[in-house]
């Protein structure tokens, strides 16, 4: 009697330890963007995507800000778009000028996305987070250029981007032109 109790408290042991490990593994397979979990997103064209995944980190300068949301084909133009999941602290705080290329870690390494950032001016800032903006000390550089910055918020396009190198197609690309000499 006294074997079956030590049998049961054993089998109940190794439930919970599966258990916490299961909670564990489903935890940081999950675990996306440090912070307080509320995210944005933004959006990309790209020509080629290559073997870019859902999930897959976004960075700027190696420090991942967000992940891939999900990618889709645009029904008109038949070109890949990526929803990029942001964490919400970056929100309104790049510009529209920034752009978002495909790499990859390391020679064989998986796909992610790099922003190069282009820091919005205060005054696309406030206007993008709904604040009047009153005094622009920016727009001399605006008028300057002839065009007028704005911070990309929740659902805006980012509309530089660079795709993929594709290796098999470099090495297409190669060959063919070694065999054409």
């Amino acid at each position: 009697m006294n074997t079956r109790k030590i049998e049961i408290l054993v089998g109940l042991f190794v439930a919970l330890g599966v258990a916490a490990f299961a909670v564990l593994a489903l935890k940081v397979a999950n675990s996306g963007i440090s912070g307080n979990g509320e995210t944005y997103t933004l959006n990309a064209k790209f020509e080629n995507i290559g073997s870019l995944k859902t999930r897959a980190p976004i960075k700027v300068g190696g420090v991942v800000i967000g992940r891939v949301e999900g990618i889709s084909i645009h029904p008109r133009e038949f070109v890949p778009v990526v929803a990029m999941s942001i964490d919400a602290n970056y929100e309104c705080q790049f510009s529209d000028t920034s752009s978002v290329s495909i790499l990859t870690s390391g020679i064989l390494g998986e796909q992610y996305l790099g922003i190069s950032p282009v820091i919005a001016s205060d005054s696309a800032k406030q206007t993008c987070l709904g604040n009047e903006v009153t005094s622009n000390s920016d727009s001399e550089l605006d008028d300057l250029f002839g065009v007028e910055s704005k911070a990309l918020k929740d659902g805006d396009l980012i509309t530089d981007t660079k795709s993929a190198l594709v290796l098999e197609e470099l090495i297409g690309q190669f060959l063919f032109n070694q065999g054409s000499e």
